[in-house]
Order: structure tokens, then C-alpha cells, then sequence
């Protein structure tokens, strides 16, 4: 969990971590952003959003958020839990929501917000050797991020910081 700016009010929001369970293995479900949004553009991304006054939990939000983004029927994911809040320097404050989707399903993507979903093999994105610490100055302040390329995907960010959770979480290894 990384923090934002002391004193700084974060926004309420909430993501699915879609754990595919295929046949062979299991995978999770990424969506790359449109590149002309305002908000992270092009970046890869777990179906979510802010919390609307009409959602009742951070489970609620994050299935509305996954059927708007991609049309993941919600009767397709077995709820599994949340992980630990992750506060990100824009300002939220996600709840990551932990789902398994059983096939068959078909995804609608909404293309104004999402150029794509595809798969990633979960024990590629939990192995902390696919993983990277990247340091950049933002807003005058050093910070340290995890990414984890995959082919020519640069996942990073929350993203990958939910991901390093998870896999800490499930004892696969220590955040470090």
C-alpha cells in the first residue's frame, strides 16, 4: 500500500482483480486504458472506479465499474474477498475486490474508456522475479513504484502495487 500527501482527503474507489479460472491455469483479466482519457491514459488497468452515492460497497463498485468497463456479467465472478486498501498519489483510496470468473463468458468493452482487455498467467504476474522497482520524481517528490512487463505490456503503478499485495497475500512472497 503506498500513500498519498499527509492530510490529503482521498477518494473512495474500487477495482475487480479478475482471476480467470481456464482450464489450464489461471489468469487475470487486465484492460488497457484509450489513450485520450484524462486520467491515465494508455495505462494497463483492473476494471474499477469511483465509488458512486448509489453503491452500497466496495464489492458493488467494483462489479458496476467491471460491467460498464467491459461487460463482464457479474453472475460470471465468485466473489473471493478484498485485499487491503491501496492508496495511490492521485488522490484514492481503491479497495482491490478479489474475484474468480468462470467461463464462458463474452466481454463488451466500452470503447471509449478501454482500448482492450487480454489475459495475464496469475503465477507470471505473483513471481517476484517478473518484477521491477522504478523511481521517478513526481510533484518535487521522489517515489518508488513495482512494474511487471509482460510482452510488450508495461504494467506499473497500483496496478502492479495491488498485484505485489496480492501476491504477498497469498504467501507466493514477501512485499520487498
Amino acid at each position: 500500500m503506498r500513500e498519498a500527501e499527509a492530510g490529503t482527503p482521498l477518494r473512495p474507489a474500487a477495482v475487480l482483480v479478475p482471476v480467470v479460472d481456464r482450464a489450464d491455469d489461471l489468469s487475470v483479466l487486465l484492460t488497457r486504458r484509450t489513450d485520450h482519457l484524462h486520467h491515465h491514459p494508455g495505462q494497463i488497468s483492473f476494471p474499477g472506479g469511483r465509488v458512486e452515492d448509489s453503491d452500497t460497497s466496495a464489492v458493488m463498485t467494483a462489479l458496476r465499474e467491471t460491467e460498464e468497463e467491459i461487460g463482464l456479467d457479474p453472475q460470471r465472478v465468485e466473489l473471493l474477498g478484498e485485499l487491503a486498501e491501496y492508496h495511490t498519489g492521485t488522490g484514492f483510496r481503491v479497495t482491490p475486490v478479489v474475484g474468480l470468473v468462470h467461463p464462458p463468458f463474452e466481454l463488451v468493452l466500452d470503447d471509449f474508456e478501454v482500448a482492450e482487455a487480454f489475459e495475464v498467467p496469475l503465477r507470471f504476474l505473483l513471481d517476484p522475479a517478473n518484477r521491477e522497482r522504478h523511481r521517478v520524481e513526481y510533484q518535487g517528490r521522489m517515489r518508488e513504484y513495482y512494474a511487471i512487463p509482460y510482452h510488450d505490456y508495461f504494467i506499473w503503478g497500483a496496478t502492479a502495487g495491488i498485484l505485489v499485495q496480492m501476491s504477498s497475500f497469498v504467501g507466493f512472497a514477501r512485499i520487498g
